[in-house]
């Protein structure tokens, strides 16, 4: 039984987690969905994290892998297997059991600050990580809350950051994995954004020790469930 990483795109790699990962001696794997590698077998999975990704959430039509990892994130959600979606996985995760992802919403781009809700206070993935933290934000599209989730943080331009979905699935909106590398590739794709570079890395840089220990925390707690 190994925890998966699924990557969905070349350029949004999974950062400091599987350093974390391998800190913490936890085995796991990484599927590079985006080159046709065959999904995993969800009774073979300890636990599944899925990563962000430049496409939309219903853009099956131009990935059809999408298709196929939603169906295997209701499995997680079936089984109780302990999910993690970051930005686009947080996304295909309100996707996954029917709930609208709305497109050219609550943009944010940048190191900006997150606020715990009450329930996000009390809720197992974010003990021991103050309120408000910092975080790092790269999104266009925002989810809606599906029926029955838990809104566990916000922030002052999207007030959906992070939902919990019955007793074993996370949905984030923010990426808590990025590290100085991954900030130049994004920031590479749009010349808006790449005349911002060193703006970017500068703000990140300023937060980046508590950013560090709110990431490898909020992992080691999602590894408990």
């Amino acid at each position: 039984m190994l925890h998966i990483i699924i990557q969905n795109d070349p350029d949004v790699p999974p950062g400091n987690i599987t350093e974390n990962l391998a800190d913490l001696g936890v085995p796991f794997q990484l599927h590079h969905i985006y080159r046709g590698e065959v999904l995993p077998n969800p009774n073979a999975m300890t636990a599944l994290i899925v990563l962000g990704g430049a496409m939309g959430a219903n853009d099956d039509d131009r990935f059809p892998f999408l298709y196929p990892l939603k169906q295997l994130i209701r499995s997680c959600l079936e089984q109780d297997i302990p999910y993690l979606g970051i930005c686009l996985g947080g996304q295909l995760l309100a996707a996954a059991s029917g709930t609208p992802v709305v497109s050219c919403r609550w943009e944010e781009l940048g190191t900006l600050q997150v606020t715990l809700t009450q329930k996000g206070e009390a809720d197992p993935l974010f003990n021991g990580i103050p309120s408000p933290f910092s975080t790092f934000q790269w999104h266009h599209d925002s989810f809606d809350l599906p029926d029955n989730a838990l809104l566990l943080a916000g922030s002052t331009v999207c007030p959906h950051q992070a939902f919990r979905l019955g007793s074993n699935a996370w949905g984030l909106q923010f990426h808590p994995e990025v590290t100085e590398p991954i900030i130049r590739t994004w920031a590479a794709w749009d010349p808006a954004t790449a005349c911002r570079t060193e703006q970017l890395l500068a703000d990140f840089q300023v937060a980046q020790s508590g950013y560090r220990h709110t990431a490898k925390r909020m992992l080691h707690n999602f590894l408990q469930m």
